[in-house]
Parts: structure tokens; C-alpha cells; sequence
């Protein structure tokens, strides 16, 4: 270990023991409520959990949790965030644009972190990137700006790509332009979208189960978080009906989807334990800039791409950051 690196270490191990010193001495315990559309979106809870150990918080010490999940219903999320109001958190970090819409309608007092919005100035959560305003601020995923990109890698992988499937929750407040973004990518391609809206898990179900109907060659899920926690019912049904298909997320191909790009939600998660420990400092949310991603990952499952008889170009497989066989 060299000089700088030591001393990093030993400055941030005082610094890290004051914070929890003092917080025990004033005998407080930050509440900090979390709510997301799923419980899949706590997968990456640990790295949040992990970034606030390294910070100088203790867990049931210095700072607790109030976890609340809307179980793939984006209209139980205002009850459950004026739940978490009532519970008296110091702070809420909300995961997805749903989650997100709901955390700002409850409160504009409540700091809240946001995690993952596709384009949090375009749904109106900020005013800005740089000076948010209000009492949000937190780390997009940037998804408004790639999700025409998911659809070129399809293209690449399937160079007679012509007509696509593409799954959509209207009720996510990013939806729609997530779509125009991925329509106006697909009118550049030659390629014709077959827009299916889903609401609920049940309507995916029969959704899922017509996809036949629409002659497509592939399928692509607009970013949601329900489209995420069914990831298991979508590869299945996508590998039953021989869709190649891409997603934002790559949990969605370590269930047996073809491919996914997008920032790494785990990265998200340990970048607002940064936000979360300097509003429970003094911070302003308005006055701390949305951070985005710096790294986007294409992952690509070869298993897949051989149960469907497809051949992935290796231009595209020197391209991947991860693969799957």
C-alpha cells in the first residue's frame, strides 16, 4: 500500500469514527425511508448500506431503515409514500421515476434522494441538472439519451431486425419519453415498433401470452422496475416465442434475456450514500447536482443467443463488458 492510499485510509477511519462518536453521544438515529415499485429494486440495497458503513454510520445505531415496496402497483406508491411521511423519516430515497413522482407529490420539505429517473429534468423532479431546486436531488441513470442505443445493438445482432415488440408502463412518469426516444431510434433503423402497455404483473401475464400475435423478429423493455422483478417471467416467455430480446438492466440477462445496456444500478445505489450522508449533514437537496453514470455496460447472454440459433457478431462481442455462457 503506498503513502497516500495509507493515509486515505487512517483519514477517513477518524473521520468515520467521529461521525458515528457523535451520533452516538446525542443518542440520535437517522431515519431513512426507502421506497421503491419492487422489491427487486432492493437487490442492490447493499451497496447503499455498504456506502453509509464506509461514511461512519452504524445500522440500528446511527441510522434505520423503512423499507416500502407498491409490489408492482404504481398507484399504491402515494400511500405508502405518505406513509413513510408519518413514520417521521429524515430523509426518503426513492428508486424509479414512479417511486420518485410519488416522493415529490407527498412532501416538499422531506429531502428526498433519488435513484435511477431517466430524465429527471424532462419528468419534472429538478430544474436542473446542475441546481435542482426544491428538495430532490440524487443520480439518474440516464436512460433518455441511450435507449435508441439498445435498439442498434439489437440491429447489430440481428442485421434483418425490422419490426419489435416493445413493452411500456404508462404509469411510469419516464415512459413516454423513453418511447419517443426509442420510436425516433427505430424510424433511423427501418424499424417498426408494436407498442404493448402494460399497468400490472397481471396485465404483463396476457400481454406476455399474444406476443405471437404481433409477428415481431425481437423485444424490448422500455426501462421500468416492474420490468425488472418479472425479468424471469420475460425471458421465458421471450425464449418460448424465440424473441431476441434487450434490456436496460443486466439482471434482466442474467435471467435469460439476450442483452442489456445501461448504467449498473449497484453503482447508483453506493453513489447516493454520498447524498444521503452530506443532507444529513447540512446539506440543501436544491443545492447538490444530479449526478449521472460514467460507465455503461453491455452485457450479452451466449446462452441465450444459442438456444435461439443466433450467432452474435464478434464486432459486437468485443464490445460487451460482460458475457454470459
Amino acid at each position: 500500500m503506498d503513502r497516500r492510499a495509507f493515509i486515505a485510509m487512517v483519514g477517513g477511519g477518524i473521520l468515520a469514527g467521529r461521525l458515528v462518536s457523535e451520533a452516538q453521544q446525542s443518542g440520535q438515529t437517522y431515519r431513512i425511508g426507502f421506497l421503491a415499485g419492487t422489491a427487486a429494486d432492493a437487490v442492490p440495497l447493499p451497496k447503499l448500506r455498504a456506502g453509509l458503513r464506509e461514511l461512519g454510520y452504524i445500522e440500528g445505531k446511527t441510522i434505520a431503515f423503512e423499507y416500502r415496496f407498491a409490489e408492482d402497483n404504481n398507484d399504491r406508491l402515494p400511500g405508502l409514500a405518505a406513509e413513510l411521511i408519518r413514520s417521521k423519516v429524515d430523509i426518503i430515497v426513492a428508486h424509479g421515476s414512479p417511486a420518485i413522482h410519488a416522493a415529490k407529490e407527498a412532501t416538499n420539505t422531506i429531502p428526498v434522494v433519488m435513484l435511477g429517473p431517466g430524465d429527471p429534468v424532462g419528468t419534472g423532479f429538478v430544474a436542473s441538472l446542475a441546481r435542482p431546486g426544491g428538495n430532490i436531488t440524487g443520480v439518474s441513470n440516464t436512460d433518455v439519451g441511450v435507449a435508441a442505443k439498445r435498439l442498434e445493438l439489437l440491429k447489430a445482432a440481428l442485421p434483418k431486425l425490422s419490426r419489435v415488440i416493445a413493452l411500456r408502463n404508462p404509469t411510469n412518469p419516464a415512459a413516454e419519453l423513453l418511447f419517443k426516444e426509442t420510436q425516433d431510434g427505430a424510424r433511423s433503423l427501418g424499424i417498426e415498433i408494436h407498442l404493448i402497455d402494460v399497468r400490472t404483473p397481471v396485465e404483463l401475464e396476457r400481454a406476455l401470452s399474444m406476443m405471437a400475435k404481433a409477428r415481431a423478429d425481437a423485444l424490448i423493455a422500455i426501462a421500468d422496475p416492474m420490468f425488472l422483478s418479472q425479468r424471469k417471467q420475460i425471458a421465458k416467455v421471450a425464449m418460448t416465442k424465440r424473441l431476441p430480446s434487450v434490456f436496460a438492466r443486466n439482471e434482466n440477462v442474467e435471467a435469460g434475456g439476450l442483452m442489456s445496456y445501461g448504467a449498473v444500478l449497484g453503482d447508483l445505489y453506493r453513489q447516493a450514500a454520498t447524498y444521503v450522508d452530506k443532507i444529513l449533514k447540512g446539506a440543501k437537496p436544491g443545492e447538490l447536482p444530479v449526478e449521472q453514470p460514467t460507465k455503461f455496460e453491455l452485457v450479452i447472454n451466449l446462452k441465450t443467443a444459442k438456444a435461439l440459433g443466433l450467432t452474435i457478431p464478434q464486432s459486437l462481442l468485443g464490445r460487451a463488458d460482460q458475457i454470459i455462457e
